[in-house]
Formats: structure tokens, C-alpha cells, sequence
């Protein structure tokens, strides 16, 4: 999977530049290879602060066909080889009394934040990943599991006995596939300085009570999350901490001093054997530059904020106080000190294409200088904390893991070396396994094709209102955060359903995610599945977000995995054949599933000639002059504009929706990293806004405000939403008929992907 050399050599600069597409598409769908170019430098000082927003990195950058934000960090994807047979990541680790079989192990996320009670559906969760191989599974923090107060009326509630059953059950069951849990402690951070003595105790009695209830229930460790904006970190940081007590600032184990008492107790309560982890911070930056002002009072003036963020050397030495105090393992994080997801999945860093290092705040990071120049700032974002890691196992004794897009499938010898060189003992992952509960075993005995890749686009984490379509699924796994929920339309089971009679001669029309995803679960059911797409290959629009979006998100690998599932399944695969009503009636199918896309919506007004209307498809290969109109507001359009606009356009979007409607078709997330970024470079939005005319070299606009502008340009781009094109099956009778993706709804590959395996499931 994603080991294709076709188009090696293929610098960064010219796969931004994309003379055509296709001569991008010629290069080859893998894009590896991709370095620097060489001899080329940006003008200016992109190394400042100021990043994108400066004015060095504008449309005059000077050098190159990119704006010179572009060259900042420029991206070596030559490094997903496969030539090991992970030797050292399926060789035993010991962490404490915990021993596994292998390197893997899944980190605590991805539950609770979405699931209420001791359900079915939060057991089978965790039960999947032990049934897939994980040997050692942590728990995020489940609030039935800890003794809390009501937030509303201050009633105290307890744990209960069935809470305490539940996860003996949890740990039995998941025991059982040979897997052992351990349990996240995340106590969320208030002012640490207006904690009394008092306070302190509590919160560490806390941890106590939670690390032995849930031994008595089979768990075998706990985890002190002392990072991000939790308590522990809060007491570690310089920036946090403005205590002048035993637990302030003075000396070093003066801020690990809540931490290392918390280790203390837990060992005393709970026995030696009972595994504690640490996971900090074990570098930080603060990416928001403007939130000082939490530390600003009349006796404290905090102009420099970044200077209080914890060094590697800092870290390092918090490690050796928590090994001296009985920890049994250190996981090693980012920090960040603004952006909570990049904490985590910093690989966000790395999401837009040619403006890689940008911040979520409207900067751009120099990985060169920031961070003290020691993450692995190349690799869009694979392994990026190893090297530091390194550090801390020369340091101290314990295993130390680390976390952030660890997926040994997407570059195997990467990861193995990691691993075989003693710069890192485990990894700690969550993503690749909740896109592929089976990731381990799958890896294990070489089925690296079958692994489900992770595309990384953050539509998993949970950031906002749960019920909006841009959190609490997955782009990939049409079940996760789905099945068992028992809400409408949703997959009752993990298992799929058994044909309720015959096998069904289907036809599937259309080869994009949703067509084949739709195909590869019928055909798995049991079903004959034929599957016809009109271009002479698969993957539909999913090769020009590829060209579009880059590497970065693994779209070329999802193809991929998704073609290799049709091989599987049996699904016969008809390319070149565009299929109408009558080949239907010939071909006399028992079910069609309709995955043929949506229709673009077209300029609601010409022009005169003066200004270059290009189709939406088109734009790469196109000629567009210096200023560009992008008409439309969704995820295709504003990759559209970033395209654009790191090639040196002057890009106005104009959009008929509000600003609740901006890129909604991405995560919450990646839409951050995505405006503000774009913002910053110049990009003017125009909300609630019609097009009234295109003539004489002018795009004439009447504005939601009521006012009317007139937008000089060469040229303008029809990106508005697609609309739903069901006319192929609207009128068949006696042939059960479904429509997925954007044909029937259109909004993202997520949501075709689900539709797909709906429909799959239906027929």
C-alpha cells in the first residue's frame, strides 16, 4: 500500500506548479519522490513569525513559480519504502509488569467523547481493537468511571457497582482476545495558582480512587495525562503556573511535584505492578502569540509569552524525576500551546498543500528554527516527534512511546528503523487503528494492501456540536462512531447482514469512493456485483483532489485499498463504459446503486468574453491570469483558492451562502488551518453575495451588505456546490434502485463513502 515508485523525481515545485492535469496524472497516481528545488530560495524573511501573513510571502515573493511560503518547508515524501519485515515492531516489549508481543498500542481517544453510558456500543468499540490485534489498550476518560460532581445542581455522584462491572467486563472481554486495558487520567486544568493545599490533595486522591477502582475491575495501569490543558500541565508549565509555593515555579522539581506525588500515591495504592505512565508535553511552542492574556494582570505584564513554553532539556529532566518517583513509561506529545488537535494530531501542520507548517493561527512555522529545530518537519508530518524522543531514551530508562500519525504500513522502513535504531520503544496510535480495527493482524501477516489507510483529514475528532457532519466519523470506515448507535439509517451491527435470499445480480454505476465502497461490501455480502465507470479508470474525483490536495491525505492510497477490496470481493470491473438506460434494461440487474457524482451548478450569469470562465475541473491546466474569482464556497472551492493562491493568484471567493457555510464540507480542523491561513495570504471572502454581471473585464457583485463591488479580473471559476443527478434511475421499475455520494446528496468523500456501504448493506 502507497509504495508505487511511479513518478519518483517529481520535485515538490513541480507537482505545486501542475502545468496540466494531465500531465500530473501522466506523472503517475503515487506521487513520491518529491523533493526540494533546488538552487531556489524564498525572498524575504519567511522564517519570522509573521509567516504567510508577511509581505515577503505575498505575490511578490521574487524567485520560483510559489509564493515564497511555499519553499519554507519544503516536504520529502521519498521515505514510505517497504523493504523490512518489521522485525523489531513485532518483537516483545515490557512495560512494568505489562508485557506485549509487539510496538503497537492503542492510544486513549476516539470514545468517550461521543458515547454516554455503559452501552453495547462503547464495549464492542474496544473490543474490536483487542479482537484486531492491540495488546494494550488505554482508555480515555469515561465519566462513569470517576466519582464527579453534577456541574448544575453540586450532587455528588459516585461511582456505582455497575460502573465497576461494566469495566470488569470491558477488561474480561477484551482480556479474552488476549488484550489488557489501561485508563487514562485527564483532570482538566483550572487556575492552578488558586488551588489551595486542600484542592491539590483531592485532585490527587482522585487519581488514587480512579487507578484502584479500576484495578479491582482487571485494568492493569493508568495513565497521568500531564499534557495539553490538563492539570499535570499546568503545574509543569512556566507558562500555566504562576504558584510561588512548594508546586510553583523556583525549581524544576517544584513543577513536577504534582505529578510526582501523583505517581507516589498510585504505586503505594495500588502496587508496584500496577503500571503508571506519564504522558507530557516534551516540547512546546505557543503558536498563538495573543493569548498571554490569561497571565495578564497588574503585578504579572507577560509580553513574551513563548519564552515560558518547556524546552526538550526541561522535559527531559521532569522524566527523570517521574522514573525516580516509580513511572513505568513516558508517552511523549506535542505541545502546542494554543491548538488543542495539534497536540495530538500534529500532523495537521502539514494539511495544506504548498503552505506546509501553517499554524491554525494565520502564521507558518520554520521548522528549521521553531521548536528548536528538532522535530522531523519533512515528512508531512509522519514520525515528527522521533528524533526527540531519542533524546529522552538516552535519558532515562523506562520504555518511551510517542504519538501523532505512528502508522508503520504507510512507511514501513521508516518506522521499523525508528524502532530497530533505539530512538523510540513503542508507538502509540489511534487513528490507523480506528480506520482499521484489524490493522494489526492485517500487518502482522503481511496483508499491508488490506490496511484501510488513514487520510488524516480530522473529520474523527469531535471539536464542536457532535451532531454536525463535520465530526464523529470517519472519511474512510463507514462504521466508526456509527454502528450501534441505534439512530435512523445507521449499521445495526459491525457484522454484515446475510443475504436474505438469493444472491442478486447488481449493477454499480460509477467508479469513485462511493460506487466502489458501495460494490466491495455488496460483493463481500455475497452478492454478483458488476461494477462500470466511464473513464478508463477508477477513483472518480478522488485522483484530482489527490492533484489537488497532495500527498498529504493519502487519497492515491485510498484508491488503492478501495480498488484491492474489489479484487478481493470479485466484483467485476467494466472501465470505459458509460452506461444509459437502455444498457440497463439489457443487462436485466436485479439492484442498481447509482454512484455517477453530482452535476456542477453553472455560472448563473455570462459573461462577454472579457473575463476567462473556466469549469471547475479545468482550473489546474488552465490559463487563469493574476486575479481569479472562485465562485463558490465548499471544501472543492476553497482547495481551489489555496491552489491558486500559493501559485501566485490574486484569488476573491464570491459565494451566495453565509459564513456558517465556509468550507463545511472539511473537518472542523482542517477548515482552521484552511481560512485562516488564506486569510492571512489576502484571500477576500464575499458572503451572501450574487453575481450580476461579467463584462468589460469586471465581475460585478451585489454583496450580502446591500452594497455593490466591482472585482477587476482575468478570469472566473465555477466552483459552486454540485447538484444531485439522479435521471439514470429515475425511471426504471421492477430493478430496486439506490443513489450514493453526490449524486444523491453531494457533500464530501465521508459521506459518499458512507452511502456507499448503506446501499451495500440495503441490497
Amino acid at each position: 500500500m502507497g509504495n508505487s515508485k511511479e513518478g519518483a523525481g517529481l520535485s515538490r515545485r513541480q507537482f505545486l506548479t501542475g502545468v496540466t492535469v494531465a500531465g500530473l496524472a501522466a506523472a503517475g497516481a503515487q506521487i513520491t519522490g518529491c523533493a526540494a528545488p533546488s538552487g531556489t530560495a524564498a525572498t524575504g524573511a519567511p522564517g519570522t513569525a509573521s509567516g504567510p501573513a508577511g509581505t515577503s510571502a505575498g505575490t511578490s515573493a521574487g524567485t520560483g513559480d510559489l509564493i515564497a511560503a511555499a519553499y519554507l518547508n519544503p516536504q520529502d515524501y521519498d521515505y514510505r519504502q517497504n523493504t523490512t519485515d518489521f522485525k523489531t515492531l513485532f518483537s516483545p516489549l515490557k512495560i512494568g509488569s505489562v508485557e506485549t508481543s509487539h510496538r503497537m498500542i492503542k492510544s486513549a481517544a476516539g470514545s468517550a467523547a461521543y458515547l454516554a453510558g455503559p452501552t453495547d456500543e462503547l464495549l464492542q468499540y474496544y473490543i474490536n481493537f483487542a479482537k484486531g490485534g492491540v495488546e494494550l489498550i488505554w482508555v480515555e476518560g469515561i465519566p462513569f468511571f470517576e466519582d464527579s460532581v453534577d456541574f448544575f445542581t453540586g450532587q455528588f455522584n459516585p461511582v456505582t457497582p455497575e460502573a465497576l462491572a461494566f469495566a470488569k467486563k470491558m477488561a474480561d472481554e477484551c482480556g479474552s482476545y488476549g488484550a489488557k486495558l489501561g485508563y487514562q487520567w485527564a483532570a482538566f486544568a483550572g487556575d492552578v495558582g488558586a488551588m489551595t493545599k486542600e484542592d491539590i490533595v483531592r485532585s490527587q486522591d482522585a487519581a488514587v480512587k480512579i487507578a484502584k477502582d479500576l484495578k479491582s475491575a482487571g485494568f492493569v495501569a493508568l495513565e497521568i495525562n500531564a499534557a495539553g490543558f490538563n492539570l499535570g500541565e499546568h503545574f509543569l508549565s512556566r507558562f500555566h503556573n504562576t504558584r510561588t509555593d512548594e508546586y510553583g515555579t523556583k525549581t524544576l522539581a517544584d513543577r513536577a511535584r504534582f505529578v510526582t506525588e501523583c505517581i507516589t500515591k498510585i504505586k503505594d495504592a495500588c502496587g508496584k505492578d500496577f503500571v503508571v505512565q506519564c504522558l507530557i508535553d516534551c516540547i512546546e511552542e505557543n503558536d498563538n502569540l495573543t493569548n498571554d492574556a490569561t497571565l495578564m494582570t497588574p503585578d504579572n505584564m507577560v509580553t513574551e509569552p513563548h519564552n515560558r513554553a518547556t524546552t526538550i532539556e526541561e522535559g527531559i529532566a521532569f522524566a527523570k524525576l517521574f522514573e525516580a518517583a516509580g513511572c513505568d513509561s513516558m508517552h511523549l506529545r506535542l505541545g502546542p500551546l494554543g491548538n488543542h488537535p495539534c497536540q495530538f494530531g500534529s500532523d495537521l501542520y502539514f494539511i495544506l498543500n504548498g503552505i506546509e507548517g501553517a499554524t491554525g493561527y494565520g502564521m507558518q512555522w520554520d521548522f528549521k528554527r521553531h521548536w528548536q529545530g528538532q522535530l522531523i518537519g519533512n515528512h508531512s508530518g509522519a514520525g515528527m516527534l522521533i528524533d526527540i524522543v531519542g533524546r529522552y531514551k538516552e535519558a532515562v530508562s523506562i520504555p518511551c512511546g510517542t504519538v501523532t500519525y505512528m502508522d508503520p504500513a504507510h512507511a514501513p522502513d521508516f518506522f521499523e528503523a525508528a524502532l530497530a535504531d533505539g530512538k523510540v520503544d513503542f508507538f502509540i496510535m489511534n487513528r490507523p487503528l480506528t480506520v482499521d480495527t484489524e490493522y494489526v493482524n492485517k500487518l502482522r501477516e503481511g496483508r499491508i494492501s488490506e490496511i484501510a489507510p488513514c487520510t488524516r483529514c480530522l473529520h474523527c475528532h469531535i471539536g464542536g456540536n457532535p451532531d454536525n457532519r463535520q465530526f464523529g466519523y470517519c472519511r474512510v470506515n463507514a462504521l466508526t462512531q456509527r454502528v450501534m448507535s441505534g439512530a435512523p439509517g445507521t449499521p445495526a451491527t459491525y457484522e454484515l447482514p446475510p443475504l436474505s435470499g438469493a444472491a442478486k445480480k447488481v449493477m454499480v454505476i460509477g467508479g469513485g469512493p462511493g460506487g466502489m465502497e458501495a460494490a466491495r461490501i455488496a460483493a463481500a455480502r455475497g452478492h454478483e456485483v458488476t461494477l462500470y465507470e466511464k473513464a478508463g479508470a477508477l477513483g472518480g474525483m478522488l485522483s484530482f483532489a489527490s492533484m489537488v490536495k497532495g500527498p498529504h491525505e493519502n487519497l492515491d492510497d485510498l484508491k488503492a485499498y478501495l480498488e484491492r477490496q474489489l479484487e478481493l470481493t470479485g466484483v467485476e470491473v467494466v472501465l470505459g463504459k458509460e452506461v444509459d438506460s437502455a444498457f440497463i434494461s439489457e443487462q436485466a440487474p436485479d439492484a442498481v446503486i447509482l454512484a455517477v457524482g453530482g452535476v456542477r451548478e453553472k455560472l448563473p450569469v455570462s459573461g462577454d468574453g472579457s473575463v476567462k470562465e473556466i469549469a471547475f475541473d479545468d482550473f489546474m491546466a488552465a490559463d487563469t491570469g493574476d486575479t481569479v474569482v472562485v465562485w463558490g464556497s465548499n471544501a472543492q472551492a476553497f482547495d481551489c483558492a489555496l491552489w491558486l493562491t500559493v501559485h501566485k493568484k490574486n484569488v476573491i471567493i464570491v459565494t451566495p451562502n453565509d459564513n456558517k457555510e465556509l468550507d463545511k464540507e472539511q473537518s472542523q480542523h482542517a477548515m482552521r488551518f484552511m481560512t485562516t491561513a488564506l486569510y492571512s495570504l489576502g484571500v477576500r471572502v464575499w458572503t451572501g453575495s450574487s453575481l450580476k454581471s461579467i463584462s468589460g473585464g469586471k465581475v460585478t457583485i451585489a454583496t450580502g451588505e446591500g452594497t455593490e463591488q466591482v472585482i477587476a479580473c482575468d478570469s472566473i471559476i465555477g466552483g459552486a456546490q454540485l447538484e444531485a443527478n439522479k435521471s439514470l434511475i429515475s425511471g426504471l421499475s421492477g430493478i430496486k434502485t439506490y443513489a450514493v455520494g453526490d449524486c444523491d446528496e453531494p457533500y464530501n468523500i465521508a459521506l459518499a463513502i458512507r452511502g456507499g456501504n448503506d446501499a451495500g448493506r440495503a441490497v
